[in-house]
């Protein structure tokens, strides 16, 4: 009886043991674990954040003399930036700066702003004095169309904004923009859809540039209009053309061209300024106020803009540079 209760016991001390054992050896397992996976966690972080200032570098290089004025973010990380020397359009990966022209130029051809239609990944394109729009693949290059959208002279087809629905470009020189209506998953219309549609209300047309760079809300119920001449901004009826003076509390934005709207933000590039003002816009779209003021010392007059993730990018035209086969031009890239 005595060596049963004694074997019972040593074996029971026995289990206990290896239990905790057990326990001990599961604990420093999980504890080796955490610290393994700290060490990963934290090296893969740090090479995330050196590879992510390499793999998106601050500064693209256009072709040289290519003259830029439009940018336009497409599909992945394509960029796209046309041409006023000669209408071509250089297609460039904002993460690595390669790119070549996807279209090439045509003499004659000038063209200002883009737009890139996610659905489809056609390029929008304005045709400046040509009074024309232009839509590429964006993929091949491959002209789909091509739109005489005004013969009125003079004329300077500026900018272009997407809606589910339609395209609208600013004509810089008439107190008019243009419509064209799309279709189902943005099919493209005939040209006897182009529409003209006279700005009215408060919209005053004066000497000089006048529409230049068009922004619309997500709905694409509303359309921006940055008016150059006036340094103001107006909300613009896309339906009527009725406009009304967008109260900016005595701020004036002087030199604005392209602008980009982000929520209830509104980035305006100011180009001979070197700096872009974030306008902060009530829910009305009627009141707003100059938030912030972004400066690059990489600016040399940049025109227009496009977003990517937590970046802005500007294209530097370098106007007032003498434009030949060898100036050279890029993108900057900076922080909302």
């Amino acid at each position: 009886m005595k060596n049963r209760y004694y074997g019972a016991t040593a074996r029971a001390i026995a289990i206990e043991r290896r239990r905790q054992d057990g326990n001990a050896y599961r604990s420093l397992l999980l504890k080796l674990a955490l610290l393994l996976a700290g060490i990963l966690v934290f090296t893969l972080a740090g090479t995330y954040s050196a590879g992510a200032e390499q793999v998106f570098p601050e500064n693209l290089a256009l072709p040289n003399g290519i003259q830029p004025e439009g940018i336009a973010t497409g599909r992945g990380t394509d960029f796209f930036v046309g041409s006023l020397a000669d209408g071509r359009i250089y297609k460039g990966d904002l993460r690595t700066g390669e790119g070549e022209v996807l279209v090439p130029g045509v003499s004659g051809r000038r063209i200002a702003g883009l737009k890139v239609d996610q659905r489809t990944n056609y390029v929008f394109a304005a045709g400046t004095g040509s009074g024309k729009a232009f839509v590429f693949d964006g993929g091949t290059g491959a002209l789909l169309a091509e739109y005489q959208l005004t013969t009125a002279t003079p004329t300077f087809i500026n900018d272009v904004v997407l809606t589910p629905r339609a395209a609208y470009f600013t004509d810089s020189n008439q107190p008019v923009f243009y419509k064209l209506s799309l279709g189902p998953g943005g099919s493209l219309p005939a040209q006897a859809d182009v529409e003209t549609i006279a700005l009215s209300g408060a919209w005053q047309q004066v000497a000089g540039f006048n529409a230049n760079g068009i922004e619309a809300t997500p709905n694409g119920k509303a359309l921006i209009f940055m008016h150059s001449s006036l340094a103001s901004l107006f909300l613009v009826d896309p339906a009527t053309g009725a406009a009304r003076l967008i109260d900016l509390g005595g701020a004036s934005l002087t030199n604005g061209d392209g602008i980009l709207l982000e929520g209830k933000t509104l980035y305006v590039m100011q180009n001979r300024l070197n700096q872009i003002s974030a306008v902060r816009l009530d829910a009305t779209l009627k009141t707003g106020s100059v938030t912030k003021v972004i400066t690059d010392p990489a600016f040399r007059v940049p025109t227009t803009i496009a977003r990517f993730g937590k970046w802005i990018y500007a294209v530097n035209a370098r106007f007032g540079t003498p434009g030949t086969p060898d100036t050279d031009y890029d993108v900057v890239q900076v922080l909302k």
